[in-house]
């Protein structure tokens, strides 16, 4: 963001305003909003974002280990998602293997 500050920083601001239009119309306690973040945070695999959510989360009431149960609850469904997604790509892996293959990023 430091970059986006200097050179960006009406971007910058927006997302200000974004995130204050966020708090304005939160539907949901700060808790389980804590716990949204935290979950998209590992997947965006942001450390900054994780230590402030796992942190906003602890303030708003969060045990460890519901943030650990959090964690493995990502970890499993990024991991089926990533299996279904592999598994779909390599549908045709014969044909793959016979040199059959049209990516679109080989020369």
């Amino acid at each position: 963001m430091r970059l986006l500050a200097k050179f960006f920083p009406e971007f910058v601001e927006l997302l200000d305003k974004t995130d204050e239009l966020y708090r304005q119309k939160r539907f949901i306690d700060e808790k389980t909003y804590q716990y949204i973040c935290f979950a998209v945070s590992i997947k965006a695999r942001s450390k900054p974002c994780v230590l402030k959510h796992f942190k906003g989360a602890l303030d708003a009431g969060a045990t460890v280990q519901e943030l650990a149960y959090i964690l493995a609850l990502v970890m499993r469904e990024a991991s089926g998602a990533d299996d279904c997604w592999t598994h779909d790509v390599l549908e045709g892996w014969a044909e793959i293997v016979a040199g059959d293959v049209a990516c679109g990023c080989l020369t």
